[in-house]
């Protein structure tokens, strides 16, 4: 099997294709379809006719906190929080950007009024996180005072619309500070005509943390290590995949998030927890036969993932197609619809 380095997955994007806007309608935007060897550009509100009766479409229902947050230091410096987690008893996760750290102990004053204590470091004294004490409740606060935390490549202050259209339409358990971007097309037209195509429907939650956007920095990807993400399979959604093997339909995963939640209950048995898994080509896919995904960045762990499953050298030539076709990539851009290739790559 061919040795991956992580220049095999870079390729030339021109800025201009970064979408910094969503489409005007969830639905408006294109599909490029390369479940075959030749790629198809369609419209997404096309996908229902690419699907069968008996798939099982999976979502994540995550929901994106409005987690950054600004305030400062009693000496008057100023810094960013962007909350990774809620723990109990008001604490949560933050990753911290400041001019210098604050000693343990500090109490800062943010913007809205409310406060946070240092706590320490997260998971560890060395952990590259930090655990605050905020006055009130978290999710509260954050929703209150907090802002949406848009990606690093979407260059303007998040507006009302992004509140709106950084969100999918069935986001239920907050906890996420990065949307499931693939779910962000579907609008309620779109799933009435999957309904109405047979096509059922299922769910899982993985909060996407921050650590998504994380570049890869070793050229050997196999030194790469992921950041930790909670997800949850629950049991009608154990129970639905299990009738969909039993009727030999297929699994559409939605987003690669859904894909690495379902692939770490397939390997671990553990319906919830924490996962680090690190898709890349050779990964012996247990659940995910299609998948419906956007168009990512070079060098990215997530197009690693889809090459895992597509195959290497099929997803670079869509990928050349999407960029000589002119896709809009990342977040708000299209969407790409990709079957699981052979495991021979």
């Amino acid at each position: 099997m061919r040795h991956f380095s992580l220049g095999d997955f870079d390729f030339a994007l021109p800025p201009e294709l970064i979408a910094q806007h969503p489409a005007a309608e969830r639905s408006g935007s294109r599909l490029l379809d390369g479940t075959g060897s030749v790629p198809v550009d369609r419209a997404f509100r096309e996908l229902p006719d690419l699907l069968q009766a008996g798939d099982l479409l999976v979502f994540n229902d995550t929901q994106v906190l409005k987690a950054r947050l600004f305030g400062g230091k009693p000496t008057g410096g100023k810094l960013e929080l962007l909350v990774e987690r809620v723990l109990g008893g008001n604490e949560v996760v933050a990753h911290m950007k400041v001019s210098k750290k604050p000693p343990v102990g500090t109490a800062l004053r943010m913007d809205g009024g409310f406060g946070a204590t240092l706590l320490g470091r997260w998971p560890d004294e060395d952990g590259p996180l930090f655990r605050f004490a905020f006055s009130a409740d978290p999710y509260t606060l954050m929703e209150q005072h907090g802002h949406v935390p848009l990606p690093p490549y979407i260059t303007h202050e998040d507006t009302a619309e992004d509140a709106r259209r950084y969100q999918t339409v069935f986001a239920k358990n907050p906890g996420a500070v990065a949307a499931p971007t693939a779910a962000l097309h579907f609008d309620e037209a779109t799933l009435a005509a999957l309904d109405a195509r047979g096509v059922q429907r299922a769910s899982v939650t993985l909060h996407v943390g921050a650590g998504t956007f994380q570049p890869v920095k070793t050229e050997d990807i196999a030194q790469h290590r992921m950041h930790s993400e909670w997800y949850e399979v629950p049991p009608a959604t154990q129970q639905a995949v299990a009738d969909l093997r039993a009727r030999g339909g297929r699994l559409v995963a939605v987003g690669t998030t859904t894909v690495r939640t379902l692939e770490s209950w397939a390997r671990s048995g553990q319906a919830s927890g924490d996962t680090d898994i690190f898709i890349t080509p050779g990964f012996r896919f247990r659940e995910v036969d299609l998948l419906l995904t956007n168009f990512h960045l070079p060098k990215s762990t997530l197009l690693m993932l889809v090459s895992a499953l597509a195959g290497y050298e099929h997803v670079m030539h869509l990928y050349r197609h999407a960029v000589e076709g002119g896709y809009r990539f990342f977040s708000y851009g299209d969407a790409m619809l990709l079957a699981r290739g052979s495991d021979d790559i």
